[in-house]
């Protein structure tokens, strides 16, 4: 099978907890704090998958500086996206409560935080196609990774959203239309770099690392903390030594 195939399969995988979590947050009250506590879990999982895999990885690449300023535009272009979503309705989109803004309290606000899914998946997708070029196979601890966090993502934010009274049309065509378009991106990425020089590599590697480490940073741990407060730590810690073990035994 072509690695670009191959790239966009795991993706839509990865894509794939997202619906997994809607499903379970549509038709199970989950208590918000579970939901809190899964997504501390799953920001503790992330952290380690860039630390230990995406970083490093992308650093022993293409060098240093590559990965660096590679690092520093995926946060701020992932920054900047963000804050024209907040202006539009979408700054809560990953919380369990009654954040997030009915399409009656602030027109538009289901498309903004439709594009807001989108914006945090896409990074984690593109992650993983790269993960393919090497030729070892598809990055196990990344995709644990993705595939754990995104599990409470779709949970947090479809419970949000069923709260605030959007239908399961508008639910369901969100996380379905992101774990597609995770998919797509996943071979994308394979498919346009393979060949690119080691440098070009890293710096896109490491510019979807520091977006989804902004994306953490501003969406995931504050669901996180608001429902489990001093426990957050502790249970990211815990997430993320799970994580650095399966890199290691894997």
């Amino acid at each position: 099978m072509p690695i670009a195939l191959q790239a966009g399969i795991w993706g839509l995988i990865a894509g794939g907890a997202l619906v997994i979590g809607a499903l379970i947050a549509w038709f199970v009250k989950v208590p918000q704090k579970v939901v809190a506590s899964v997504m501390a879990f799953g920001a503790g999982v992330l952290i380690s998958a860039l630390a230990f895999d995406l970083v490093d990885d992308a650093e022993h690449t293409g060098g240093l500086t590559a990965t660096v300023l590679g690092f520093l535009a995926g946060a701020i272009a992932y920054l900047a996206a963000n804050v024209l979503l907040d202006k539009r309705g979408a700054r809560h989109r990953k919380r369990s409560g009654d954040q997030q803004p009915s399409e009656q309290e602030q027109s538009g606000s289901g498309a903004a935080i439709a594009i807001g899914a989108l914006l945090d998946g896409i990074p984690e997708s593109v992650v993983l196609g790269l993960s393919l070029l090497g030729g070892g196979g598809v990055g196990v601890p990344v995709l644990v990774a993705i595939f754990i966090s995104n599990l409470p993502e779709g949970l947090s934010s479809a419970a949000g959203m069923k709260r605030n009274g959007r239908s399961a049309k508008y639910v369901f065509g969100v996380w379905i239309g992101v774990a597609v378009a995770s998919g797509i991106a996943g071979l994308l990425g394979c498919l346009l770099l393979e060949g690119a020089a080691p440098q070009v590599v890293a710096a896109i590697t490491a510019l979807a690392a520091g977006a989804i480490l902004t994306m953490i940073a501003d969406t995931m741990i504050p669901e996180a903390f608001e429902r489990t407060h001093l426990y957050a730590g502790l249970i990211a810690t815990l997430g993320f030594l799970t994580a650095f073990s399966v890199g290691r035994l894997g």
